[in-house]
């Protein structure tokens, strides 16, 4: 499954690091994060870590393959 998922405010490089598994653009003042995510424990993880790192998740959805 891809999914591509968009975070409120640019990310820096940095931050972006964390999420090695997914490549990231950063459009209209949002960063857009997108990859493969294996399966649902996966993108649980995912959630978990933008959480974590106070990132606000402003959209989410399943890309066709």
């Amino acid at each position: 499954m891809r999914y591509e998922i968009r975070i409120a405010g640019q990310m820096s490089e940095t931050l972006a690091k964390v999420f090695p598994e997914l490549d990231y653009v950063v459009v209209s003042g949002q960063t857009l994060l997108y990859g493969p995510v294996v399966d649902e424990a996966h993108l649980y993880g995912l959630l978990t870590r933008f959480q974590s790192l106070g990132l606000r998740v402003v959209e989410m959805r399943q890309l066709p393959e």
